[in-house]
């Protein structure tokens, strides 16, 4: 485990808000406990280093789950891109390099 899972707050901030940093965190506890351990979310919270509560913790991973849920069923549309003005790139695999 990183030394970035034991640092501490003083006040848990916003459930709305979540930094990298926390998302990192998030990330990193959830795969060192596992999905199924016993007590999760109040042990990826404390690995968290008191920055979210057990609450928060559980509430956006199941939001995280809603949209990978809803992005596989096909109820987030993907964002329209605008096409370059030079045309796509195009990868030469015989040289390895970008050709415009």
């Amino acid at each position: 485990m990183s030394s970035g899972l034991l640092s501490r707050s003083t006040s848990p901030s916003s459930d709305s808000e979540w930094s990298k940093k926390e998302n990192k965190m998030f990330e990193e506890a959830l795969a060192y406990y596992g999905k199924s351990a016993p007590n999760l979310w109040e042990k990826v919270a404390s690995a968290m280093g008191g920055t979210k509560s057990a609450e928060e913790v559980r509430r956006h991973f199941q939001i995280l789950v809603d949209d990978v849920n809803s992005i596989e069923h096909g109820r987030i549309p993907f964002p329209s891109t605008r096409p370059r003005a030079s045309g796509p790139k195009r990868y030469n695999s015989q040289v390895k390099t970008v050709q415009t």
